[in-house]
């Protein structure tokens, strides 16, 4: 059972009342654990940030023809572009947000404009003195990147605004009480946030009644659900892309299965904060706002695109140069297998990747197993008399899990990442053991925070659960380099298992 077939959370005793039955439509057969569908509008949001960033590769462009020093070399300027890239997205500056403002990101375009022009400068000038470029020059650039970026990117903004007005996605409120009244009231009345609300989830059925309107009176009233399943076929069948706590997961009735239900079907998960009071574990450190609301976008553990984009990027240019680089040694390591345990150089297997996708993993062939069921079923096979010494040296080293690498360029797998389970194992790890599924809201890797950390063969399932977990919520580019860096000390520690 993959994570995307696996059934809806236990519902609560409570009994939904339901009104605008509309809405809210009998579940379907063979709905539960589907992905969610894409609303019209969502292509738009989706290029959004891929026209942020060619916002401001076209204003580095102009600037640099119009007021850039002459004999420059190209190299530099591509160089300048992609460490612009770089920082802008470490700044959050292609993430659009729900009320995107060129007023908020002026400060962070202005400083890394100016930071970035003046750097170059005097590296080309240390490097070629003759190239050296006057602070006039130098500003004159700067102005020209930050006016033409400024304007680029009000014109997105202004794009994705009208988009999410025209479009808008469905949206679940979650909460009872005035506070989950006003906050449905204004996703109502002010369609530029794109998010239609469908329906309220209350808590344990307590004064349903009272709470199944709009708040204003004025809105037609919403079907109030009462349970986590009423939840879950409601996401499934209104494609809903946007769930909205009043309060603190973890302070709701059912909250944190509710926010494993809607992380599991890819919604963007959102809490409004009451008075400062904010998850500060789970929150974006700059919140957003709805209306006067400060909403805070909680980490479902899904990477924004620009940087999945980055990573996606990163693994694939890395994973290609190491696996050219790589080819004589799996040269050696497939002739090894071959001579000491016959044909069938390298072994393929099903395992689960991100949102439950099964795909087949490739290894180099360290045991022959003695049929399917084994191979699925087997948790640890590192004492098995029948391994060659071939055998024990790749997986002492690790140079087994070489061809993986051609799983990374395919998009199978990244560099970094939860490491990735046979189906069996999923099934039996995630009914054990909380937290174990929510691993897959990520690409799997090769290596991973907790393999580099010391869990890898017969380990603790709950102590990897827990690091991939953190590793997921805490994911950065420089987390990952430094994951890999360790995994090559691991290799040559012969820390393999």
């Amino acid at each position: 059972m993959t994570t995307e077939s696996a059934p809806v959370p236990r519902a609560t005793q409570a009994t939904a009342v339901r009104r605008a039955a509309s809405a809210i439509r009998p579940p379907r057969s063979g709905d539960d654990g589907t992905p969610v569908p894409r609303d019209a509008g969502e292509a738009s949001r989706r290029l959004a940030p891929a026209a942020l960033l060619a916002s401001d590769v076209l204003a580095l462009g102009l600037a640099a023809a119009l007021a850039a020093p002459g004999g420059w070399p190209a190299a530099v300027l591509l160089a300048q572009a992609a460490a612009q890239v770089l920082l802008h997205a470490h700044r959050g500056l292609y993430r659009t947000g729900l009320s995107p403002s060129v007023l908020a990101e002026l400060p962070a375009l202005a400083g890394l404009a100016v930071a970035q022009w003046y750097i170059v400068a005097e590296v080309v000038s240390a490097c070629t003195p003759h190239h050296s470029a006057g602070w006039a020059a130098l500003a004159c650039a700067a102005g020209i990147q930050i006016a033409v970026s400024c304007g680029a990117r009000a014109a997105v903004h202004r794009s994705v605004l009208w988009s999410a007005a025209r479009h808008p996605r469905s949206t679940l409120v979650i909460g009872d009480g005035p506070l989950a009244d006003a906050v449905t009231a204004v996703l109502q009345e002010h369609g530029r946030y794109g998010m239609r609300p469908v329906g309220r989830v209350a808590g344990t059925g307590k004064d349903t009644e009272a709470t199944a309107g709009a708040g204003s009176g004025e809105a037609p009233p919403l079907p109030v659900l009462a349970s986590v399943q009423d939840a879950g076929r409601a996401v499934v069948q209104n494609s809903v892309r946007h769930a909205v706590f009043t309060v603190p997961p973890e302070s709701a009735p059912d909250g944190e299965e509710l926010f494993a239900l809607f992380t599991r079907h890819g919604c963007e998960v959102w809490l409004i904060s009451d008075h400062g009071s904010v998850v500060r574990s789970r929150t974006t450190p700059r919140p957003d706002h709805i209306w006067g609301f400060a909403v805070h976008s909680l980490h479902s553990g899904r990477a924004g695109r620009p940087a999945r984009l980055v990573k996606r990027a990163m693994d694939a240019v890395l994973a290609s140069a190491a696996l050219l680089t790589a080819l004589p040694v799996m040269a050696a390591c497939a002739l090894a297998v071959r001579v000491c345990d016959g044909p069938g150089v390298i072994f393929r297997q099903e395992r689960i990747g991100e949102s439950g996708r099964p795909f087949v993993l490739l290894k180099f062939r360290t045991l022959r197993p003695a049929d399917e069921n084994e191979s699925a079923t087997r948790w640890n096979v590192s004492s098995d008399g029948r391994m060659s010494r071939a055998g024990r040296l790749l997986r002492r080293t690790s140079l087994d899990e070489l061809p993986q690498l051609w799983n990374v360029v395919r998009g199978d797998m990244s560099l970094v990442g939860p490491r990735p389970e046979r189906p069996y194992f999923v099934q039996q790890f995630s009914r054990k053991h909380p937290g174990y599924r929510a691993r897959h809201r990520m690409p799997v890797g090769i290596t991973g925070l907790a393999q580099v950390n010391g869990l890898r063969g017969d380990t603790s399932i709950e102590d990897r659960a827990r690091f991939d977990n953190r590793y997921i919520e805490t994911w950065s580019l420089w987390q990952d380099m430094c994951v890999l860096a360790r995994t090559a000390g691991s290799v040559f520690r012969l820390g393999g298992s």
